[in-house]
């Protein structure tokens, strides 16, 4: 119906009735919880509610309560009553599923100041009762009919979700002995003492240590539990870690206070962190409307890749894939059009790499490209542009044309989309963790989950005794 119409006092009649009928949804309750504040984790937590006495999660009782109310203000009587006193018996608990018919109907009618009692009820799909009780509103004198008014839609976004997985992921598995580099603001150390309190690295800290200690000062972290390694400044500190994970020493280093480019210009040369493979920066983005995590590469390792590099990329994305469960990942080459053309040199790149992967010289992956953005994330705007691949619309990793078009598209997800960002340098000896000043403790540990999970991939890490 597109209006709201009252029933005013002289038009009731005694044995009146209306109803409405909802079936609840898990999205009805975190609603419910958001908007009451009531966190009750026998309505939020469903692994603490397989424990209570109903052993799964249950709608608040009030929800019904609400939809009586609603009843009330809308049909029976209407826009103008105004709620007086209301009473409720919770006979039964509402599950996810459920479908309830609440019905109000007229029992008595005071003239003299206006009251009318109702009687209230909801039953569910199976006829049980589930709350019963009474209300009393005075009704309206005059009649109101109004365009029914269109809410704006609600969507429920839980920032971090996509890495809260990956942490738990982890679970079970052993930390990585990482080197932290230069951590002397409290930002960095926090999260690198954060990482360690959820079993994600056990850290040696590299750096200057009075600028360390005075940073733990400042946190008020006890540094006593861990490993501090001097240096005389931040350079020497990248120095340092990087030797200690070329010696062996460490599973992983982790950026601290000093900036990407100074570290990655120690990590990134023949004396380094190099293999025989290109490094390239793989950016995990947490959008919280989107069902998965997308896995962006290269937008902050290199500027302008030829195609020899961007093999080793879309490899190096492909085996972190691998790291996380994706036994088959499917790789986008994006690009401005999807048709190959010269003037465009990465829909060339594109269509050489596809080629390249019918060939086995990428392996373990499902390539297709070149791709627009839109047709690579969305099946309906693959299927409105025409374009039949099984990347398209599903795909899990996004090789962009170069680190402008890469930076620029991170950054219009994470203000845009409000995407939490965070990723790896893989293709390394051990994992390479950047993290961004503005990065919080989620986004880092995110990070830090991502570089486990491939290091636990690859070998055993050196927290773990080698008799294990």
């Amino acid at each position: 119906m597109n209006r709201i119409e009252n029933r005013t006092f002289d038009e009731l009649q005694i044995g009146e009735s209306a109803s409405l009928i909802r079936t609840l949804t898990y999205k009805d309750i975190e609603l419910f919880a958001i908007m009451s504040g009531d966190v009750n984790p026998a309505h939020v937590d469903e692994e603490f509610a397989k424990s209570d006495m109903f052993h799964h999660i249950i709608a608040h009782g009030m929800w019904g309560g609400a939809l009586i109310s609603t009843v009330l203000g809308t049909e029976l009587p209407g826009p103008g009553a105004i709620y007086l006193a209301q009473s409720l018996r919770f006979r039964h608990p509402v599950s996810v599923g459920d479908t309830l018919t609440v019905t109000v109907r007229v029992t008595e009618k005071s003239a003299e100041k206006r009251r009318v009692v109702l009687d209230c009820q909801a039953s569910n799909q199976t006829g049980d009762v589930v709350i019963s009780g009474t209300a009393e509103v005075i009704a309206p004198s005059e009649k109101i009919s109004r365009e029914r008014v269109v809410l704006p839609e609600v969507r429920l976004l839980e920032r971090g979700r996509h890495f809260r997985r990956l942490i738990e992921a982890t679970k079970g598995r052993a930390p990585m002995r990482t080197a932290v580099v230069h951590p002397v603001d409290t930002a960095s150390l926090l999260a690198a003492i954060e990482a360690a309190n959820v079993e994600l690295i056990v850290p040696v800290f590299v750096g200057p240590e009075t600028k360390i200690r005075a940073a733990a000062r400042q946190a008020q972290i006890d540094l006593s539990p861990y490993e501090i390694r001097n240096t005389e400044h931040s350079r020497a500190a990248a120095e340092l870690a990087v030797a200690l994970a070329r010696d062996l020493e460490v599973d992983a280093v982790l950026q601290g206070s000093l900036r990407s480019d100074e570290l990655m210009l120690i990590v990134d040369t023949e004396c380094g962190l190099r293999t025989g493979c290109r490094m390239s920066h793989v950016s995990a983005v947490d959008v919280p409307s989107f069902p998965r995590p997308l896995f962006i590469t290269d937008a902050a390792v290199n500027i302008r890749p030829t195609l020899e590099e961007k093999r080793d990329i879309v490899q190096n994305a492909i085996e972190l894939a691998h790291a996380l469960g994706i036994v088959r990942p499917k790789v986008a080459l994006l690009s401005a059009q999807q048709a190959i053309s010269a003037k465009l040199p990465s829909t060339l790149d594109a269509a050489v790499l596809c080629k390249m992967a019918e060939r086995g010289q990428i392996r373990g992956g499902d390539l297709d490209g070149p791709l627009q953005f839109d047709v690579a994330l969305s099946p309906e705007a693959a299927k409105s542009k025409g374009v039949v691949s099984p990347v398209a619309g599903h795909s899990d990793i996004f090789l962009v044309p170069d680190l402008e078009a890469g930076s620029i598209l991170v950054e219009e997800l994470r203000h845009l989309a409000e995407a939490q960002v965070g990723g790896v340098v893989v293709g390394a000896r051990v994992p390479v963790i950047l993290a961004g000043r503005t990065d919080n403790t989620i986004t880092r540990l995110g990070s830090c989950a991502l570089a486990l999970l491939l290091v636990h991939h690859k070998h055993v890490p050196k927290s773990v005794p080698a008799a294990v």
